[in-house]
């Protein structure tokens, strides 16, 4: 698997197992790091987790916890049991919240801190009322999970460059809102491509739709990996 491979993680972000197995078994040899959310694992519980662990891929699994620090705690301790590689937790749910789940992790897995949804602008900010700039804000939530001792960041690809000059090799940065040229933004609003993305400064690119959309997705990867590698 090529070194550009490794940094995409492909969101299984379909209603059912039936069709994220589909997925998973269509792009086996291309991808080895699949996102499962909220929609799959709604619908199909840890049993797609351990589904597809099964086939020997990793999962990050973007729960984006926001809740008591207990709460979340037990959550993340659910899910290191589960065997998955990394986790999410909104870092708007405050200090003592991000210091629970951080403590509870086990089995290796990395916890990741949401800053501000892809889908966000400052009005957004602005509605919830935060007054910041959207990469105040990001930074902010930032500087407070690192000093929790957070393994990585989830950020857009807008925010990437000024997150790594920050924290430089300090933390690990997973960018959503990666659309390769000739995609639709959908309801993204910060997006860049795959290769501005890594350019940026981020680790690993979440790529969704312009994949499990596509009619091929092992073309759809294909292209993908040739626009990193040009």
């Amino acid at each position: 698997m090529t070194k550009a491979a490794d940094k995409i993680i492909v969101a299984l972000d379909v209603a059912t197992k039936k069709e994220a197995l589909v997925l998973v078994d269509q792009l086996n040899g291309q991808i080895s790091f699949f996102k499962i959310g909220l929609q799959l694992y709604t619908a199909e519980g840890p049993e797609i987790v351990r589904s597809v662990l099964s086939t020997g891929a990793k999962i990050w699994l973007d729960l984006k916890l926001h809740d008591i620090p207990n709460t979340v705690a037990r959550a993340v301790e659910s899910a290191s049991n589960l065997g998955v590689h990394m986790l999410t937790i909104h870092l708007s749910g405050g200090g003592e919240m991000i210091r629970a789940a951080t403590a509870a992790r086990a089995n290796s897995m990395s916890i990741l801190g949401v800053t501000v949804l892809t889908s966000a602008t400052e009005q957004t900010l602005c509605e919830i009322g935060i007054a910041d700039k959207v990469d105040d804000q990001v930074l902010r939530l930032a500087k407070l999970g690192v000093d929790a001792e957070i393994d990585g960041l989830v950020a857009s690809p807008h925010e990437v460059k000024m997150l790594r000059g920050e924290f430089r090799d300090k933390i690990k940065i997973v960018t959503p809102g990666v659309r390769p040229k000739g995609s639709d933004a959908g309801d993204q609003k910060r997006v860049m491509t795959p290769r501005q993305a890594l350019d940026a400064g981020a680790d690993y690119l979440v790529i969704g739709r312009p994949i499990t959309t596509h009619p091929n997705p092992h073309e759809a990867v294909a292209k993908i990996l040739a626009e990193l590698t040009t």
